[in-house]
Parts: structure tokens; C-alpha cells; sequence
């Protein structure tokens, strides 16, 4: 569990997105994190603290007056590695701007010298008041994170403005960079990851293509960014979300990602290519749609270029650069010449034909080999594998 043993408050004042907060506080729990949750007044009138209480296995703290806990909030100030507060309403936003402490959550606030994560939620017309607009910079000059507020569907109806609570899942991807990145060598540097396959066109409707879907890449952008890196993700087509927090790029073709990678590589400090490209390309495609017909169609293919090959002159001194294998049986022959040929600092070997690893499925077995040697690991989830294999970068920097 990537959250084991790690304490944090997760304040909740009173807005209708704390409906939301539950899923965020099972997640953070199921991930190993102790949670204690802080309700307000008008926070338990929409939540009341037993589900809270359900969902973390922990009391929950509601009143500064509760009896037999003398001083609790200033025991949860000092105790925790992070304070988030989601939803954070217009209200409870001003009464923190203003240094007030005259219920648990913002005791709390005033006394804590830890991390602070606000998730703003609120009527769209109170988030862009410029009352809200002030108290959010004084916050943000205090040094303390503010994760949202998104678009989409209000309360009281549809809206095409900023003011709906962030997702529990993206709210969960900050609150993990900000408990982990302090101890990763990567935080702070700039990590590009390429992922999913590319298309080349045999016609306008049809492509050549291959099996990847891309969640490798997408779990190696997500783990990167856990550990503080600013993040660049170079995507072919894939149908994954976005991953928080995380700078997406999207691309089509096998030239289309060697120019995106080759754009990117003189700022990168680790370059991770999880991105399986079509190897061919129709040599000439046809600006029209091919008629099926009845003897079948004969094809000439062409190499793409070899967007690996083509960012040793271009990297960054000092760089780490990360290549995948796909293979199919256990030969490490190729793999090992990649690394030299290549000049990688590690591979990453998949397995193409062994159950349950590969493309198309949300686990995978892989072989990381260096020049010092080679490690086996057993089949896991890719977000395990993506772990796995940034412990190993950070080992090389």
C-alpha cells in the first residue's frame, strides 16, 4: 500500500460535494493511510460523522467541546503529515484567510505546520466573487496547494464555470504527491513518458496499428507525478483519462511522436518510452477509401522512424533514459543489445505471450535489465510495475 502508515486530517466543511469526500476517504484508507476526518457544524448536516467513522475505522472529530477529548485539535495539528479539506466552502476559505479558529477545522488550520490541500467547492458566481478570488491568493501565498475547483454540473443545475468540487481520484493523486514527494529523487525534475500505440493511415478509415493500450505509460505518468516530477505525457491513441496533475500530449502517428519526443527531450531528466510505435507505415496511402473487392489487397510497407535511436543526440546531459522491450518468449538477446545500442540505462522487458502481462490487460510481468545485471518480477498491476520500475531509476540517478 503506497499510503501505509502516512496520518492525515481530511477537514470537511459544509457544501453538498461532501457526498464526494466519503469516496476520497475510503480510497486514502484502502491505500494504508491513517485518516482522521474533521467535520464542521454544517458539514455534519449533509454527512454525519458514523459514515466517516465507517469509512476510516477512526473517531471523527466535530466539536472543539467534545468530552473526553481535551484538546484534540491541537493533538491532530501537530500529529499529521498533511491537512486537506474537501469541499472547502467560500466560507470556510474566508474564515482561514482571516486566521479564525473558532471551531475544530480551522483550530487546526491556524495551528498546523504541515502541508495544507484545499479543494474549493462552491456556486459558480461566489468562486469568481472577488472576496473568494482574495482569500484563495492569501492561501496560495501562505504556501498552501489549492486542487480545483473544476467545471461541470452544480447543486442547483448545469454550469459551464469553474465552481464543482475536484474528483475524489484527482484529489487522492495530490494528496499522494504532496505525503511522498519529499523523499523521491524525482521530485522536482522533468519526467517525459510516451504510452499507448500509434496509428499510421492506410486510408481515411482505416489504420495499422498494434495492441497497446497505453496503461503502462499512463501508470508510469501517475507514479511520476506521485513523487513530485513535473510530468509531460506524449499519448498515442488511447481511451484512458488524463492522468492528474499531469501535462498530456496527444499524438497520432510514429513521426508525430518521434517530433513530440524530440521537442521535449531538452529539458527532460528521464525520458520513459512505454510507447509502443507501429514499426510500418503504408508506403502509399490512399487518399480515399480502398474498395474491399473480392482478391484481396496487396501492401507495401515502409519503416517509421526509430524515435528511440533518434533522441541520443538530442538528450539532456545527465539524462535517464528508460526503453521497453515487447517480446514474445524469455530471449533477453535483443533486449540487452537495445541497451547498448541504444544507449539505455535500463529495459524494460514485457512479455507479449504470457497470461495475464501485455497489452490489453491491467497487469503485467516484466524483466528490468541494466548493464549490471538483470531483475525478474512476479505479475502485478501495472501501477506496481510503474513503482517498480521508477525505484530503479531513481537507484541509476
Amino acid at each position: 500500500m503506497r499510503l501505509a502508515g502516512r496520518r492525515l486530517v481530511l477537514g470537511v466543511s459544509g457544501g453538498i460535494a461532501s457526498y464526494k469526500t466519503c469516496t476520497l476517504a475510503r480510497r486514502l484508507t484502502e491505500a494504508g493511510a491513517l485518516v482522521d476526518v474533521v467535520l464542521t457544524r454544517a458539514a455534519a448536516e449533509f454527512v454525519g460523522p458514523v459514515t466517516f467513522e465507517a469509512l476510516t475505522g477512526r473517531p471523527v472529530l466535530t466539536s472543539l467541546w467534545d468530552r473526553g477529548r481535551p484538546l484534540s485539535h491541537i493533538h491532530l495539528a501537530h500529529d499529521p503529515e498533511l491537512v486537506a479539506v474537501a469541499p472547502a466552502t467560500a466560507h470556510l476559505l474566508a474564515r482561514a484567510a482571516q486566521g479564525l479558529a473558532d471551531d475544530p477545522l480551522t483550530a487546526i488550520l491556524l495551528a498546523a505546520n504541515v502541508p495544507v490541500l484545499l479543494a474549493p467547492a462552491m456556486n459558480d458566481r461566489m468562486y469568481a466573487h472577488p472576496a473568494t478570488q482574495r482569500n484563495l491568493a492569501t492561501l496560495r501565498e501562505r504556501g498552501w496547494t489549492i486542487v480545483g475547483p473544476a467545471t461541470g454540473g452544480l447543486a442547483e443545475g448545469p454550469s459551464d464555470l469553474a465552481g464543482r468540487m475536484s474528483e475524489p481520484e484527482e484529489l487522492f493523486a495530490w494528496i499522494e504527491r504532496l505525503l511522498r514527494a519529499g523523499k523521491s529523487a524525482l521530485a522536482g525534475k522533468r519526467v517525459v513518458v510516451t504510452a499507448g500505440p500509434t496509428r499510421e493511415a492506410l486510408d481515411p478509415v482505416r489504420v495499422v496499428t498494434n495492441r497497446s493500450s497505453g496503461r503502462m505509460g499512463y501508470a508510469l505518468a501517475e507514479a511520476a507525478f506521485a513523487r513530485g516530477a513535473d510530468v509531460l505525457l506524449l499519448s498515442g491513441p488511447t481511451t484512458l483519462p488524463a492522468p492528474a496533475g499531469v501535462a498530456l500530449e496527444r499524438v497520432e502517428t510514429t513521426e508525430q511522436l518521434a517530433g513530440a519526443v524530440g521537442a521535449a527531450l531538452k529539458r527532460a531528466d528521464v525520458l520513459v518510452m512505454a510507447a509502443a510505435p507501429s514499426d510500418f507505415r503504408p508506403a502509399s496511402p490512399a487518399k480515399q477509401k480502398r474498395p474491399r473487392g473480392g482478391k484481396g489487397l496487396t501492401l507495401t510497407l515502409a519503416p517509421t522512424p526509430d524515435v528511440l535511436a533518434t533522441t541520443k543526440r538530442l538528450r539532456k546531459r545527465g539524462a535517464t533514459v528508460v526503453g521497453f522491450a515487447f517480446e514474445t518468449g524469455a530471449a533477453l538477446k535483443r533486449p540487452r543489445q537495445k541497451l547498448v545500442d541504444k544507449a539505455l540505462d535500463l529495459v524494460v522487458v514485457n512479455c507479449a505471450d504470457e497470461p495475464g502481462a501485455g497489452a490489453e490487460v491491467e497487469t503485467n510481468r516484466v524483466t528490468l535489465l541494466t548493464r549490471e545485471g538483470q531483475r525478474e518480477l512476479p505479475l502485478m498491476s501495472k501501477r506496481d510495475v510503474a513503482e517498480q520500475i521508477l525505484d530503479a531509476v531513481e537507484q541509476l540517478r
